[in-house]
């Protein structure tokens, strides 16, 4: 029977004597099969059945990405794009942002679906981020991952059309992604479109976006959406956050909705428990005044001038085990 226990950190059920039965099966026949070998870096890297081996993990994937077998294409865009996380991570070899660049454009070859569609949006991302900024390049990538089917890529692209980052300015291009990405589960379009709802003055519509948004976390857990979605969970929150805080300032000034102090107060604590502002500890009783609406207001707005902070691309968990697509 598998051993069974709960992993604290997300409440999930990981069944570690699967892991530990199937390391043993791919340690016995990783010799003849690449699959296995691909595997065995994976649960090396990540620490699943076996204790975490970033070293042995980094090996299994250039064993891959070096074989000569013409049986291991199929895994060598894979290998790669965990490669250049390893590379750019720093772990079981010297990080390197040029040397985890060029794996991850291997690794995506040029657009092609069938290679690394995670590599793609990653060097969509990776050049949003890097210093200097190469938009021009982010949004080819993010657009040929996109194209692929990529979820956080085609939000990205939202965005970049929002707001004029490597691609001319045009509201309605960024509006069709934005709807598009959110209604697949991008947390990070919805929340966009609520700040777009509440600027527009579509205060009605805000608030019941918002509102279902803002309380996601009271039936769903983060780590898990970004599983089911792809998107990683430094956009999620902020996603909920951009919600929170719109739906408490709606109830703030009772706009598309009766007005309710003391349930924007609660709302206004959930945007700082999802971004690394802290509101000012106030008295027990204290009644929002108007000061302090505005000193909630210029934090957020402060939030949203921030740039995604560059450690974004290691808040992922580790290599991925899917061979293609990803």
């Amino acid at each position: 029977m598998l051993l069974s226990t709960k992993n604290s950190s997300n409440g999930k059920m990981i069944n570690l004597g699967w892991y530990q039965e199937a390391l043993e099966q791919f340690e016995e026949i990783a010799e003849k099969d690449h699959q296995a070998t691909y595997q065995l870096g994976v649960m090396n890297y990540d620490g699943l059945g076996t204790p975490t081996n970033a070293e042995k993990g980094v090996e299994c994937m250039k064993k891959i990405l070096d074989s000569p077998c013409p049986k291991t294409r199929h895994l060598k865009f894979a290998a790669a794009y965990n490669l250049g996380r390893a590379y750019y991570e720093g772990r079981g070899v010297k990080r390197s942002d040029e040397e985890a660049e060029r794996l991850w454009l291997f690794a995506a070859d040029n657009g092609n679906p069938k290679a690394s569609v995670k590599a793609q949006s990653t060097l969509g991302l990776y050049y949003s981020t890097k210093e200097p900024k190469e938009l021009e390049k982010a949004f080819y990538w993010h657009s040929e991952a996109c194209g692929n089917g990529n979820l956080e890529s085609q939000g990205a692209l939202g965005l970049m059309y929002f707001y004029g980052q490597g691609i001319r300015q045009n509201t309605e291009a960024a509006l069709h992604c934005l709807r598009e990405a959110a209604e697949r589960g991008n947390v990070y379009a919805q929340g966009i479109l609520v700040e777009y709802y509440y600027k527009k003055k579509f205060f009605t519509k805000c608030v019941t976006f918002s509102k279902r948004i803002a309380d996601y976390d009271e039936v769903h857990d983060i780590p898990m959406i970004a599983k089911v979605t792809g998107c990683l969970p430094e956009f999620i929150n902020r996603g909920m956050a951009l919600a929170c805080f719109y739906y408490a300032r709606c109830l703030q000034l009772g706009l598309g909705i009766t007005k309710d102090e003391a349930t924007a107060k609660h709302y206004y604590s959930k945007v700082s428990s999802r971004t690394k502002y802290k509101l000012p500890n106030r008295k027990a009783g204290f009644l929002l005044t108007l000061n302090f609406m505005n000193y909630c207001f210029c934090l957020w707005e402060s939030l949203c001038r921030q740039p995604v902070y560059k450690d974004v691309l290691r808040l992922t968990d580790g290599f991925h085990t899917t061979p293609v697509g990803y």
